[in-house]
């Protein structure tokens, strides 16, 4: 049963729930509910029944979970049939859904909460370790081997696991990877691996799904309906002969304005052509998400990173969890590189590479 589709119409919750358990037992909605809702238990009984299993039960209300206890109640007194209940709820630490009901005084939820498990009442179901995630992208794979005949994703377990235990994606610490996070990063792989005619999904594009999932994790994306055409057009049209009711060079300067001479208005073509010479100048890579474990960075005493698009090198240290690489030139000089430092070029992931100090002069 989902219990999404339950809250639609609040005074008929409890038929919405009685109609999802007759449909999972394929039988037809006849009648009235309160001709059908006595005989559930009986249905319930004559298909061998031995569990209901209730998903996201968060949403269940107080209609739903009384329904739940009367059709129980049936079935133990009626029929001597021990009905199971599992109500799979979402949650988040140790809160555990659904308590603050269970725990009311009324003599109802007294009675409820008499049936739990003895020893187990409230079970936590934790997220993937790494042999699991290895195991579930096994699982998909031939699922998508008609588009990608070469797919292979087992072979990059080791880092989605580690891209996905990222701070931000695993705030807890816990090591695990939830099955949501998975899936988006593999879904986003395939999807922009597909638009490619790609017959394989490499690790470049797994990595690149990571980053953006953790770069996108608490991002607000503004969507404006004017369209991205919309600024050429006003540019072409010709200027008005007024402006607010007054000419263009009886315009007044505000007051602020005259007390700051040194502040000018900036055009349009002077704006466009200083972000062209900022995207120009520097690296693309600028301000882009490291995916490094913060313990390993830590432990490793290794603050130099080098640049993956570049190799120019900087030195890092975590805000909030994350590193993210400072903003910088292209490197122009081809010398190479032997500081000890991190680094992902020609690899699947970081990791700590060169030995030998940088000689004098060289440009980092």
């Amino acid at each position: 049963m989902d219990a999404k589709k339950l809250s639609e119409n609040w005074q008929d919750h409890e038929q919405a729930l009685g109609d999802q358990f007759y449909t999972a037992l394929g039988l037809p909605l006849r009648g009235h509910w309160s001709t059908r809702k006595p005989k559930l238990m009986g249905h319930l009984h004559h298909y061998d029944t031995e569990i209901l299993i209730v998903d996201d039960a968060h949403d269940l209300s107080l209609e739903h979970l009384m329904l739940l206890k009367e059709v129980t109640d049936q079935g133990k007194l009626q029929y001597d049939h021990p009905l199971g209940l599992c109500l799979v709820a979402a949650g988040r630490g140790d809160t555990i859904p659904l308590k603050e009901t269970f725990d009311l005084p009324d003599p109802t939820w007294l009675q409820f909460r008499r049936r739990f498990d003895k020893l187990q009442p409230f079970c936590r179901i934790a997220s993937h370790t790494s042999d699991e995630v290895r195991a579930i992208l096994a699982t998909l794979e031939p699922v998508y081997q008609p588009l990608f005949p070469q797919l292979n994703m087992r072979q990059w377990t080791s880092s989605i696991y580690g891209w996905l235990t990222n701070p931000l994606l695993d705030p807890t610490h816990s090591g695990r990877v939830t099955m949501d996070n998975l899936m988006k990063l593999v879904t986003t792989a395939l999807e922009r691996s597909y638009l490619d005619g790609d017959t394989e999904v490499k690790a470049e594009r797994f990595k690149s799904a990571a980053e953006l999932l953790v770069l996108r994790h608490d991002t607000l994306k503004l969507i404006d309906g004017a369209g991205p055409d919309t600024l050429a057009q006003d540019q072409g049209k010709a200027e008005p002969a007024t402006v607010n009711g007054q000419e263009p060079e009886q315009q007044t300067v505000p007051e602020k304005e005259q007390q700051n001479p040194a502040k000018t208005v900036e055009t349009a073509e002077t704006v466009q052509e200083r972000e062209h010479m900022s995207k120009t100048a520097n690296c693309t890579f600028s301000g882009e998400l490291v995916p490094i474990d913060l313990k390993r960075f830590e432990i490793s005493s290794i603050s130099l990173v080098e640049c993956p698009d570049c190799g120019r090198m900087r030195s890092l240290s975590p805000s909030k969890s994350i590193l993210r690489f400072k903003a910088h030139t292209r490197r122009k000089q081809q010398t190479p590189l032997t500081e000890k430092r991190w680094s992902s070029t020609g690899k699947t992931d970081w990791d700590v590479v060169g030995e030998r100090a940088s000689e004098e002069g060289e440009e980092i």
